[in-house]
């Protein structure tokens, strides 16, 4: 194609008249000009050409043989775009002529280019499915006729007829499920294209055992037959056959991956169960094939066993139940459950040896799940099979988890490592589903082996071995209970027997100690067999996660009994704490497992501890508190602040309190947490007169509140007084989204308080006035120099803050929505915020309009009065619709929100549209 003239690089191109010498100019501008505005002028103007009356006679001259691929592939394109979307402007007189010409293009580019033949191929098939079955009965069975091999005049010409037969077959059905159409309609078309099937079978098996035949042509057979599956084609008769030729067509190493995919595709159909027979006479076909994968694994031939084993599980899996019920076959069944189980413990490591073991795992669900369907009496002849296959898939699975050599795991990739993790997590889960098949006698069998290995000390034993057994008891003791197991006891009598040679090991045995924190609770005379190995393994930086997770649970779950080991508990945990050893997340898990044992320490101990283990880090929180910001301090404040919020979200002592007698708990003595907090109180201010303008470390202070906040409820109330001023302060200084948050959590549990009404009252006056004084000052010009407030962040698209904004505004006191409401609903109404935000603006709507109804009344009234306000896309008359439905609803709230997204869009000029996200 000719570089672009000058004359047709303007945009002023578009206006030029709509003929073919001016259409291949705009296909010229669209591939070759290098000016991207000059480019979409042309987009436009081509696609404009292709919705006009005219596309229907410019589209052939640019078929002509002498125009290059990209000339006519357009020209077929837009043959396309006018039979599917215009399909109305063609008189029925003309269908005729159209389908003849399509036929005989179709059959001059039978030889390429490929991708004209293609578009001209999906054009048939477009209008082949506006014409069946009553303007074009038999509509692939005349495809078929026309296209015949031997019709053409030679040997070229009747493979490139084969090859253009085959490609228009492919893309009708494809056609068909892409195509929108109306249900009564697709239905009739399914029927009257399942009705050609009989056309497309007989060839397709002709093509497949031509002797003769090259492989080109069996596999666009192959991809035919994948394509007509997705109908629901019947399986069997001649369709049987033809499956089986697929089968054959196996052993030619250039069609066997197309092959795999069409035999899995055709019996992936749910559709096949209808066809039992046909499924039973599968099963010799697919047990066939086990020699072939026996010889890929012994060779490493990955492709050819990832192969055969899609195909096994395909059949195994999706028609299990029928395959079950099939009782005079359960042998073949049998077999072929057998050869997934091959599948399954294929030789070498996931994933770097091997990627097949991984497609067999939910087989085994859907098995044990299809077993345990039956009626009892049928469940225990089942069982009595399959049972031991279940054994077998224990030892497979334990030694499919095995972890390689060290020196092998280390040349590893992380995404290998990582992949290897998420596949341990399947078969964990994997177990579980074992455990409904074996019961009891599975965790038996589990702590037989691990005994016989750790017992016998004559022979070594690789660590690979105890680690896979202790894996395998974790994978069940995680989601089963194991409270009632008699084989736990000695379980945990084993694990101190353990010799730790490596990471991996450790922690798996940190895993499965904290996996039995409950039965630990039920039993707490055997944590003394266990604390000790976990807390060794929490001074040790690799192990950090598995050792502060095990020992959070363990202070969870048997809190109550852990008073012999307190003192070391805390003396380890303050240990690595102060040396900094475990990263900012487990040193939140650890704080909050410190949380739930002081919890159950008696009332009297719990500051002294509490003195204890804070103390270190208050004064390293008072140096940093004194020092000139910088990055590296702000990170310590953060992380110091984190681990108070983190303690303090689980160091509740109020259950204690529910057995006190007399006076209230909040009378008698003051919490513990509450003292803490008073004498850190000046501290934190003093941290906040040099960090208010940040908001992370603003967010940590309120994070520390907000948890004693939730945790003590009631009991926070001798604090009352000083939060309330000092987030008076925060929020006029410098508003954030965290500081609304932990006023609105102050406002829904001390508001009705009579005691505490006065400083909440003032906190939210506070609030308010700031809010005004902001919004007097301008808008905008506020914005620029400061950061949000509540009033204002509803008017901008930070989702987070616009959230905590509204709801504060939808608190339960009236005069604080009274207040706020002129501004509120300035800020609703007129926002040109995304979508994602309506919902909650919506809520704040729904509040306004259940308290304020009169008042909501008379702003709306007021506010959509402004000419061109919330948008010059909304009339007066569709103003006055939104206020009126809104102002209907006081208790629906999702048709409130309805209303407001509706509303949103027809600001928008997007009303009707579909698929509007919150990412636009």
């Amino acid at each position: 194609m000719e570089p672009p003239d000058s004359s047709v690089q303007s945009p002023d191109f578009v206006s030029l008249e709509l003929t073919v010498e001016n259409v291949e100019k705009a296909l010229q501008q669209l591939y070759y000009d290098p000016d991207m505005e000059h480019k979409n002028v042309a987009q436009k103007w081509l696609t404009q050409a292709q919705t006009s009356r005219q596309a229907w006679q410019f589209c052939w001259p640019l078929l002509s043989p002498d125009k290059l691929p990209e000339i006519q592939f357009f020209g077929a394109s837009t043959l396309h775009t006018k039979i599917s979307c215009h399909w109305a402007d063609l008189p029925t007189d003309q269908h005729q002529t159209l389908r003849m010409q399509l036929l005989s293009h179709i059959s001059h580019f039978s030889s390429g280019p490929k991708m004209v033949l293609t578009r001209l191929c999906v054009a048939l098939a477009s209008l082949a499915l506006h014409t069946m079955p009553q303007g074009w009965p038999q509509a692939v069975a005349d495809m078929v006729r026309v296209y015949q091999p031997e019709k053409a005049g030679d040997q070229v010409n009747a493979h490139a007829h084969c090859l253009a037969l085959l490609e228009l077959l492919t893309v009708l059905p494809e056609e068909f499920q892409s195509c929108r159409l109306p249900q009564a309609r697709r239905a009739q078309l399914r029927e009257a294209l399942a009705g050609e099937w009989t056309a497309v079978c007989p060839l397709l098996r002709q093509l497949l055992q031509r002797q003769e035949g090259n492989s080109q042509v069996k596999e666009r057979a192959l991809r035919c037959l994948s394509s007509w599956v997705g109908l629901d084609v019947p399986l069997h008769g001649e369709s049987e056959g033809l499956l089986q030729d697929c089968f054959a067509a196996l052993s030619d190493p250039e069609l066997f991956d197309t092959a795999v995919e069409t035999i899995v595709s055709s019996i992936s159909q749910p559709d096949c169960q209808r066809y039992t027979d046909a499924l039973v006479n599968l099963m010799p076909l697919v047990l066939g094939l086990h020699d072939q994968l026996k010889a890929a694994a012994r060779d490493g031939d990955m492709e050819t066993s990832h192969g055969i084993c899609r195909i096994a599980v395909a059949l195994g899996e999706t028609h299990s139940r029928t395959l079950l019920e099939q009782v005079e076959h359960w042998q073949g069944y049998l077999a072929l459950v057998k050869m997934i189980l091959f599948c399954t413990g294929i030789p070498g490591h996931y994933p770097v040896n091997e990627t097949t073991s991984s497609l067999t795992l939910t087989f085994w669900y859907t098995l044990q799940d299809d077993i345990l369907s039956f009626e009892e009496d049928k469940q225990v002849v089942y069982l009595q099979v399959y049972r031991p296959v279940y054994f077998q898939l224990v030892d497979v699975l334990l030694h499919k988890a095995h972890f390689p050599s060290e020196q092998d795991y280390t040349s590893w990739s992380s995404d290998d490592k990582e992949q290897f993790r998420i596949y341990r997590v399947d078969i964990s889960d994997t177990l579980m589903y074992v455990y409904e098949i074996l019961g009891a006698e599975l965790l038996s069998n589990l702590y037989d082996r691990l005994g016989r290995l750790l017992m016998d000390t004559e022979r070594p034993t690789a660590w690979q071995d105890t680690e896979a057994l202790l894996f395998g008891f974790q994978a069940i003791a995680e989601t089963i209970d194991v409270n009632y197991s008699d084989v736990i006891p000695g379980l945990i009598g084993l694990i101190p027997r353990i010799s730790i040679s490596n990471i991996q090991l450790a922690d798996t045995v940190m895993y499965t100690i904290g996996s039995l924190a409950e039965w630990l609770a039920d039993h707490p005379m055997m944590l003394g067999n266990v604390l000790p190995m976990v807390l060794q393994g929490l001074v040790k930086a690799e192990l950090s996660v598995s050792s502060v997770s095990t020992l959070k649970r363990i202070c969870r779950e048997c809190r109550h009994d852990l008073a012999p080991y307190i003192h070391d508990i805390m003396t380890v945990s303050q240990d690595v704490l102060v040396k900094d050893i475990h990263k900012s997340s487990q040193c939140m898990w650890l704080m909050q497992g410190l949380g739930f044992l002081l919890s159950a320490l008696p009332m009297e101990e719990i500051l002294g501890s509490l003195t204890t283990l804070l103390t270190p880090h208050i004064q390293r929180l008072d140096t940093l508190a004194h020092q000139e910001p910088s990055p590296t301090a702000k990170l310590s404040i953060i992380h110091i602040l984190g681990m108070l919020s983190s303690l303090f979200t689980t160091l509740d002592i109020s259950r204690q309190d529910e057995g006190s007698e007399g006076t209230t708990p909040a009378q008698a003595r003051p919490n513990p947490v509450v003292v803490v907090l008073q004498q850190v109180f000046t501290l934190i201010q003093t941290i906040l007169s040099k960090w208010l303008s940040d908001s992370e470390v603003v967010e940590a202070v309120c994070g520390v509140f907000e948890r004693s906040v939730k945790t003590l409820l009631n009991d926070f109330a001798p604090m009352v007084q000083q939060l309330s001023e000092m987030l008076g302060q925060i929020y006029s200084a410098f508003p954030q989204a965290s500081a609304l948050d932990l006023t609105r959590q102050m406002v829904h549990i001390f508001a009705g308080e009579k005691d505490h009404f006065s400083p909440i009252q003032a906190l939210i006056e506070l609030v308010t006035s700031t809010t005004l004084s902001i919004f007097q000052q301008g808008v905008y010009n506020w914005f620029c120099t400061n950061s949000f407030s509540g009033v204002l962040s509803l008017k901008f698209p930070e989702t987070p803050t616009t959230k905590s904004a509204c709801m504060f505004f939808c608190s339960p006191l009236g005069f604080l929505l009274q207040l706020s409401l002129p501004l509120c609903h300035h800020q609703i109404v007129g926002s040109q915020s995304l979508c994602c935000l309506t919902e909650h603006f919506s809520e704040v709507l729904f509040c306004l309009n259940r308290h304020c109804p009169v008042l909501l009344a008379q702003w709306l009234k007021e506010g959509l009065r402004v000419p061109g306000f919330p948008s010059a896309q909304v009339s007066m008359e569709q103003k006055d619709t939104f206020s009126q439905q809104l102002l209907r609803e006081q208790t629906n709230k999702r048709r409130v929100k309805e209303i407001v997204k509706e509303f949103s869009l027809l600001c928008r000029g997007m009303q009707g549209t579909t698929g509007y996200s919150a990412d636009y």
